[in-house]
């Protein structure tokens, strides 16, 4: 199957396997495994940050920012599509307490203007805004890479109020091959950040979650309580550190082939590509003038091609994400199904 729903979908390599087989290991809840702390410090590295912690998930490096950085009943701002608002069960108001002051942005992206008008210090009747979030790149934006104006502006308005920043940073590696901006540059507008290890660099699990040592310390405290300390964790961590050496570069060929397949959805009939143009490794498309439904047409990629792709957003849309384990050939074939279902 050529599996385009995410890149989610990407299994260890062999030579991934055999690292993880190979690493040493110790208590991770003890600070005592080598493998996790050298992970942790390449991390922290990499982003420019004071320290960071290794995560099961994204999702949970989300919940601890919103939680150490919001008291209960303060207020996050953050793009309308971004993940914490769309997909994270609610785990920002169940978790952080915090309320999410949402903005329409342009594919992912806002302005320092927009998030200027939700901004309160606090009163009687107004909750107090203490953090914004930025999602680098814009899953439902369509890959979007955060332009670095943006960024500026919008750390020079958080300093102004005293507001944290965080950038979701689940497809961040994504953004700094296909920007040239190095992961620490996009780090230095925030105040913390994190990197997906399961997404385009190819490790079955994890994140690491970087800021501050005294945000992380407490964020250390909060990973025991969510349930996420561990014990010999090397064994995962090992696959984010031969992620970072050698996963990294090839992004470059996942972003050429989500525009090969941007530029051949384009030539078909009844296709219309939106979040557009593809910058990084996700194609967003809607099938609307098919007269036939998203999850129809994806029925059909899947059954008679052997094509998965994802109905997303609304009934007529559907996305195809670039990863690890998709070639250019898979591509080509992708088309090919896309072209005989809609055509």
């Amino acid at each position: 199957m050529i599996d385009l729903s995410s890149d989610t979908a990407t299994k260890p390599t062999p030579e991934m396997r055999s690292a993880m087989a190979a690493a040493p290991v110790g208590d991770e809840q003890r600070r005592e495994d080598p493998t996790v702390n050298a992970l942790q410090d390449y991390v922290a590295e990499l982003t420019g940050k004071e320290a960071a912690l290794f995560l099961p998930s994204g999702t949970m490096c989300n919940a601890i920012a919103f939680i150490v950085h919001c008291r209960r009943g303060e207020a996050a701002i953050l793009d309308r599509t971004a993940h914490p608002n769309i997909a994270e069960g609610g785990g920002p108001a169940v978790l952080a307490g915090a309320l999410l002051r949402t903005l329409d942005g342009v594919r992912g992206v806002f302005t320092a203007e927009q998030a200027a008008a939700e901004i309160s210090t606090g009163d009687t009747h107004r909750s107090r805004t203490a953090m914004i979030s930025v999602e680098n790149t814009s899953n439902q934006g369509g890959g979007k890479v955060w332009p670095l104006e943006r960024l500026d502006e919008l750390q020079s308005l958080a300093k102004q109020h005293n507001i944290k920043m965080h950038m979701d940073g689940a497809r961040l590696m994504n953004a700094v091959v296909a920007s040239g901006t190095s992961a620490k540059t996009f780090g230095s507008y925030v105040d913390t950040v994190w990197i997906d290890l399961s997404k385009g660099l190819g490790a079955p699990v994890g994140a690491v979650l970087a800021g501050p040592r005294d945000f992380i310390e407490e964020g250390r405290l909060w990973k025991h309580r969510l349930g996420g300390a561990m014990r010999q964790a090397g064994v995962i961590a090992a696959a984010g550190l031969y992620a970072f050496e050698h996963h990294v570069e090839r992004l470059a060929h996942d972003h050429a082939n989500a525009k090969f397949l941007e530029a051949g959805l384009k030539e078909i009939d009844g296709v219309e590509l939106i979040r557009n143009p593809v910058e990084s490794n996700i194609v967003i498309f809607s099938v609307a003038k098919t007269g036939r439904s998203a999850s129809e047409i994806a029925h059909r990629l899947l059954e008679e091609h052997d094509v998965r792709m994802s109905p997303y957003i609304d009934t007529t849309t559907i996305r195809a994400v670039t990863h690890l384990d998709i070639t250019a050939a898979d591509c080509e074939r992708a088309v090919e199904a896309v072209q005989a279902v809609c055509g």
